[in-house]
């Protein structure tokens, strides 16, 4: 076991090895900073072509959250270092995340995450890439970069043009919650257990017969989870029972008759009261790239989409919108940032076409052509 920010060891299986990635850093709801990116790709590259390694566990050290995202002080300070970029270390966190998050994506062995907790941000980047994704009673996954003046990244412009119906576009707008019954249903999750079972699997993972082949690999990790009943039931789904509603609200490529008819929305219903307001209070610069992003990736590849996201990410940390809505929800928590927009008409056709054209300097994105096995 090594690392403070993320505990590094391997478990003897039958005849094999189980690598095990912990994020360590409970304080902050293991929050990812960029070492603790590089130490979690360094692991992944050698154990994907360690014969001797079978499969991966990725989990968190902390009751509350696997991962509440990436550290966005740390990206709003070097936001604010150099106004305008470039932003040096915020921009290669991002090229080097993304790379992580592509490798989970093609990895060749089964990679376990147990998403237990807060899931968010860069957190649902790793949950998502994984191939096996366990989500418990208290998952609560969210996408709030609205909320920031961010987007929906580390593979969000590939995951979220997936789900079904409206879904991926209004979790993006509205910054609304789901819980581990919507994960299944929208496919963020792949299986559901009690947190309490976690040691069950592994110990189950430990005493397996692991064949030599990687897709023989990943029918024994789905055998080991299946055959572990939920301790607990399953929480009440919030986002099936909404797809109406919400795709009446999402339909069609005119955003601002989108925002219109979410925010004319008045109900009972407290969860699509939540997700009203995320949007109305949001970033509308935010919501209109997003909502691009969004809509230029639909048919892209996992390497587009990776880059595309260097490219929208290295913008906004060279624009000011993104440090005022840190400044207000994390830093001063007044809850009133100064956005430069009202509305998402009053946005210059031309300020949203900026953040899609790629900077001369930004920064490499490296992904790898391929994965040892």
């Amino acid at each position: 076991m090594s690392g403070a920010d993320v505990l590094v060891q391997t478990h003897e299986a039958t005849n094999g090895r189980i690598g095990h990635l912990t994020l360590n850093v409970p304080k902050t709801l293991n929050s990812l900073t960029r070492d603790m990116v590089e130490t979690l790709t360094e692991h992944l590259e050698v154990w994907a072509a360690d014969p001797s390694v079978v499969a991966v566990v990725i989990d968190g050290a902390s009751e509350k959250a696997f991962c509440a995202g990436g550290d966005v002080q740390a990206l709003r300070n070097s936001s604010l270092a150099t106004p305008g970029g470039p932003c040096e270390y915020a921009e290669h966190f991002f090229a080097r995340e993304y790379r992580m998050n592509y490798i989970l994506h093609v990895y060749p062995k089964p990679v376990i995450c147990w998403g237990h907790g807060v899931v968010m941000g860069g957190g649902l980047g790793i949950l998502a890439a994984c191939s096996h994704r366990v989500v418990s009673e208290r998952t609560r996954i969210g996408m709030p970069e609205v909320t920031i003046a961010l987007f929906p990244d580390v593979g969000g412009s590939w995951f979220l043009n997936k789900m079904p119906g409206q879904a991926g576009r209004f979790l993006a707008l509205t910054a609304a919650n789901i819980n581990a019954t919507d994960a299944l249903f929208c496919g963020l999750g792949s299986h559901f257990l009690a947190d309490t079972q976690k040691q069950d699997l592994l110990d189950r993972l430990c005493a397996t017969d692991w064949p030599a082949d990687n897709t023989a690999r990943h029918n024994t990790v789905d055998n080991a989870l299946a055959a572990i009943a939920p301790a607990v039931e399953a929480p009440a789904a919030q986002l099936a029972p909404h797809m109406d509603t919400i795709d009446s609200l999402m339909a069609g490529d005119d955003l601002p008759a989108i925002v219109e008819r979410v925010l004319a929305w008045h109900g009972d219903d407290v969860w699509l009261s939540k997700a009203r307001d995320g949007l109305a209070h949001g970033s509308k610069l935010a919501a209109a790239w997003i909502f691009r992003q969004l809509n230029e990736t639909h048919e892209a590849t996992l390497e587009q989409v990776f880059a595309s996201e260097l490219r929208l990410g290295t913008n906004i940390m060279r624009h000011p919108e993104f440090a005022e809505g840190v400044r207000a929800l994390l830093v001063d928590k007044d809850r009133s940032p100064k956005w430069q927009f009202d509305s998402v008409e009053a946005i210059p056709p031309a300020v949203l076409a900026g953040f899609f054209t790629a900077p001369a300097d930004m920064p490499a994105l490296n992904l790898p052509t391929s994965l040892a096995n």
